[in-house]
């Protein structure tokens, strides 16, 4: 159904589970290394995993501290308040990459509870979501399905598991009901989970890199019939894994919710997959209610109860909000609210202030990382952090602001770095794009090029200046764009002098 006739007859009701692997060097319930740890190399598969990963007999696991510390870190930036004491507990369900047939989380006395985010929109609105909680758990291991034309369960011919995920200690952080979107809703949970990164990147807990899986977002979505006050059925997508995916895949279950609905069918409450490439969701498994799980108090651990002392000195060392920071940065970059904007619209603030922090001029981080590298980004329906590094962007603008390269040379120099050939260093290298500055190389090609066109100099002389584009144009081509235009035009223009 359209998009606007869905909001016209139904009100979106949302929610968002949003899961967060902590980077502590070791796992949650173990001393295996924690794959999410930072710059921890992928391992080979299921080569970290402990007895207690595995729930093996005999093996009993023991809280990680650290894990406690980062998610009260974690609940407090949230606006959460902290449970004096929290107890874990055992969610019971089989599926493969769950070892041990059950999974230990929080259930009714979670370490966080009661807070919320405000998160502004691009068209300038400002919106309070309302956080239930923020519980500690830890992660399963992750699935490989071998054959079929999806790379999902159905139509695979096998699947593999690797245990190596399984322990990773993990923050979930659950919403209230949010009503009141309206038709900002697929922009709203855009939104919300770009400043749930902005929050973990700033505490430094998490590499939160969605496309890794560090982040993850459980999008809830139902409709309700406009004036009725009458809830619908929802639907979970599961593990959306991109910023621009969220906005997509909450888009497309109002529009599908709505055709269903309006045709006098009936939504099922289920869990549901978004395919990226053709933009659509499929059905899962049907979703369980809280009771399905059996939960039940981990008898191996017991409750976390942490210190005042400790929850005021983790309140004391909280970053700056983001909220504050962004004020803070477009001050000192000097942007206009409408350049500040782009550059949060696009989700890459982070990405641009660690470009500035490693030597580039604000306006040239900006400029690559919302135009060009975000253009690459969109071709290959991935997040733009994940084609280039912001060393490789402060470096590249390096180069051209030291007349080493054109912008023209620089996007090509850049898609050598996407492709994966090495540093912006290297690439030049290895395909020869660096600019030509040798004026012996340029002259050849300029005497070459008005041979060809004798006329042009005389036309020079006699004031028709605009005549050397034609020269210009010639050595660049010759020299496949490696030449530097200013410069072979001052040079033009001194051989019509002589």
């Amino acid at each position: 159904m359209d998009y606007d006739k869905a909001l016209e007859l139904y009100e979106p009701v949302l929610g968002f589970e949003v899961h967060v692997e902590l980077n502590t060097q070791t796992k949650m319930f173990s001393d295996a290394p924690n794959p999410a740890a930072r710059g921890n190399e992928p391992h080979e598969p299921n080569t970290t995993i402990t007895p207690v990963d595995l729930g093996l007999p005999g093996s009993l696991p023991v809280v990680n501290e650290q894990a406690i510390k980062y998610s009260i870190s974690l609940g407090l930036a949230l606006g959460c308040s902290i449970a004096p004491s929290s107890r874990f507990a055992r969610k019971n369900y089989f599926y493969p990459d769950l070892a041990k047939n059950y999974q230990i989380s929080q259930f009714d006395e979670p370490i966080a509870f009661d807070g919320q985010v405000e998160v502004e929109l691009a068209n300038g609105k400002t919106f309070t979501v309302e956080i239930e909680r923020a519980h500690m758990e830890e992660d399963a291991g992750k699935l490989t399905h071998i054959g079929g034309a999806t790379g999902r369960i159905q139509g695979a011919e096998y699947s593999l598991v690797d245990y190596n995920r399984a322990g990773v200690p993990l923050v979930e952080i659950v919403t209230k009901m949010i009503t009141g979107a309206e038709g900002d809703a697929p922009e709203l949970a855009k939104a919300y989970v770009s400043a749930i990164r902005d929050i973990v990147v700033s505490l430094g807990i998490s590499e939160a890199k969605m496309e890794r899986g560090n982040l993850r977002c459980d999008a809830n979505i139902s409709l309700s019939p406009r004036g009725s006050g009458k809830l619908g059925t929802r639907t979970e997508t599961k593990n959306v894994n991109s910023l621009r995916s969220v906005e997509r895949a909450i888009r497309y279950e109002i529009q599908r919710q709505a055709a269903i609905l309006e045709a006098g069918g009936t939504i099922i409450q289920e869990t549901r997959h978004w395919h990226e490439d053709t933009g659509v969701t499929s059905a899962g498994r049907p979703k369980s209610d809280a009771d399905d799980y059996r939960y039940f108090p981990e008898p191996d651990l017991l409750p976390v109860e942490p210190s005042l002392e400790l929850i005021e000195e983790l309140r004391a060392a909280l970053p700056e909000a983001p909220s504050l920071r962004k004020k803070r940065l477009q001050e000192a970059w000097g942007f206009s609210d409408l350049e500040f904007q782009d550059v949060v619209n696009s989700g890459l603030l982070v990405e641009v202030e660690e470009t500035v922090a490693a030597g580039a001029a604000p306006a040239q981080a900006r400029k690559w990382w919302t135009g060009e590298i975000a253009r690459l980004a969109n071709a290959a329906s991935v997040d733009a952090s994940s084609l280039v590094s912001p060393l490789h962007v402060s470096e590249l603008v390096a180069m051209i602001e030291n007349g080493d390269l054109t912008d023209r040379l620089a996007r090509q120099v850049l898609e050598g770095v996407v492709a994966g050939e090495g540093s912006p260093g290297e690439v030049v290298k290895s395909r020869g794009l660096a600019v030509v500055s040798d004026d012996t190389a340029l002259l050849a090609a300029i005497d070459e090029a008005l041979a060809a066109q004798p006329d042009v100099l005389e036309k020079i002389r006699e004031g028709k200046v605009q005549a050397a584009g034609a020269v210009i144009g010639a050595v660049m081509k010759a020299m496949k764009g490696t030449a530097d235009a200013a410069r072979v035009r001052e040079l033009v223009l001194e051989r019509a002098q002589q």
